[in-house]
């Protein structure tokens, strides 16, 4: 057995590790503490308690909606940053955001999540992405070629656009609609509902199988295509079910890199676990700092994200 394989598998091994470590933490952490050894207790004789009710229909929906979008969010931002040639491309740089959230801005002033429950503001926000995917494709294929350099300028103008919009929906609604948008633009994990929970943690474990396969041919020309569709598909569900969360496609791929090499074959598993331990840590940060108050994660990770991309860029 070859010493790169070795240690591919020992940084995985300690990745799982510190992703329980965390998921752990946020599990006993909170306003309302609970301790570590009483929750093997709550699991077995403790149904209908409030600790139990806390854990199961409050943070462990959390741990797995983290793993879920942080994990999405950084495989993409290893996709993309290699299909753009480009440090600073994120999962955020196509506008595909944008159009999530121009989406769901306009399903809050017409007052949609209280006809449609609590779904109508993920489906908007998948609807709204998947159509800014659509529109970016059609305008960078050319000739069956997907032209990257096309596909990045397109984006970042659809997100000015997009931005432009939501700016002057936000100067037409109602205080109480504002309150709202603001909330969602700036990122939550709040989502109670365990279908979309779910569906979201299958994506992002299906994505990155897919993106595993082509692990050895990033660079051919003949995979751009998957490749986009597969960062594409991951933001979508991720912003459809947690906003937009910043920094965690960015950032993490590169930590990841600086510690374990340019081998996607290890940078894509790193990243997912680096990325969902980061994600659920910096929620569970703004669930307890300022406790009960809980703060948007979005705040959290750009603080954080932002710092450590400081860092990575002074050691490179």
């Amino acid at each position: 057995m070859s010493t790169r394989i070795v240690r591919w598998g020992l940084w995985i091994v300690i990745l799982v590790a510190v992703l329980l470590g965390v998921s752990v933490l946020s599990l006993c952490a909170g306003s309302a503490a609970i301790p570590l050894n009483k929750i093997g207790s709550l699991i077995l004789r403790g149904r209908g308690t409030p600790e139990y009710a806390i854990l199961f229909q409050v943070r462990l929906p959390r741990i797995v909606l983290g793993l879920a979008v942080g994990g999405a969010l950084s495989v993409a931002g290893v996709i993309l940053q290699n299909l753009f040639r480009n440090p600073l491309a994120e999962p955020y740089t196509l506008g595909i955001s944008g159009g999530a959230a121009l989406a769901v801005c306009a399903a809050i002033m017409l007052g949609l999540q209280r006809t449609g429950g609590a779904l109508a503001l993920p489906l908007a926000g998948f609807v709204g992405a998947i159509t800014a995917v659509f529109f970016l494709y059609i305008l960078s294929i050319k000739q069956g070629v997907l032209k990257t350099h096309n596909l990045l300028l397109t984006g970042v103008m659809v997100s000015f656009v997009c931005s432009s919009f939501i700016m002057l929906l936000m100067a037409l609604s109602r205080a109480e609609d504002l309150h709202g948008i603001i909330f969602w633009t700036m990122g939550s994990l709040q989502q109670s509902s365990w279908p979309l929970i779910l569906a979201a943690l299958a994506t992002s474990l299906a994505c990155l199988g897919i993106a595993y396969l082509f692990s050895f041919s990033l660079n051919v020309e003949r995979v751009k295509v998957v490749l986009f569709i597969l960062a594409a598909l991951l933001t979508s569900c991720s912003v459809a079910v947690a906003g937009i969360i910043g920094f965690v496609g960015l950032t993490i791929p590169h930590f990841v890199r600086m510690f374990m090499g340019a081998d996607h074959r290890i940078v894509l598993p790193g990243s997912f676990l680096c990325g969902a331990g980061f994600l659920i840590l910096c929620d569970t940060a703004a669930r307890t700092l300022v406790a009960p108050v809980e703060l948007p994660v979005g705040t959290i990770t750009g603080v954080v994200g932002g710092t450590l991309f400081i860092y990575v860029l002074s050691r490179k």
